[in-house]
């Protein structure tokens, strides 16, 4: 994966969940395949298979988190379905990542990743 843990943590601090779990749930992994009658398509996937997260307790209670989790409509338990909204939760991350994943792939192989980097590269920037 390119950055996945960019967008998992981002997520996790949104809707109240422990960002240190990144490093287990940031486990990624992105294929591009040929796929359609001639194989002149693209078929990408995103495989995350250890997404830790939960819609009830700990940092779920805060004010601005849980505001983040009822605009998905996933706050608290599910009251006919125990687990699903944190499941969903867990598909919103996922496809998160695999637009992320496909937004940093294009902009590689149209060159426009390395000509920012080049633009803003930090490292010509005096810092004492």
């Amino acid at each position: 994966n390119a950055h996945a843990s960019n967008m998992v943590t981002a997520i996790f601090i949104a809707t109240g969940q422990d960002p240190a779990q990144n490093v287990t749930s940031s486990n990624c992994i992105t294929l591009m395949e040929p796929c359609g009658v001639n194989g002149e398509d693209l078929h990408i996937s995103c495989t995350m298979p250890c997404i830790e997260v939960g819609t009830v307790g700990g940092g779920t209670n805060l004010p601005d988190q849980q505001a983040c989790l009822k605009i998905l409509g996933l706050n608290g338990p599910n009251a006919t379905n125990p687990g699903e909204n944190a499941r969903t939760l867990a598909a919103i991350i996922c496809s998160t990542v695999l637009a992320g994943e496909l937004s940093i792939m294009a902009a590689q192989s149209a060159g426009h990743l390395v000509q920012s980097h080049m633009r803003l590269n930090r490292s010509n920037l005096n810092l004492v």
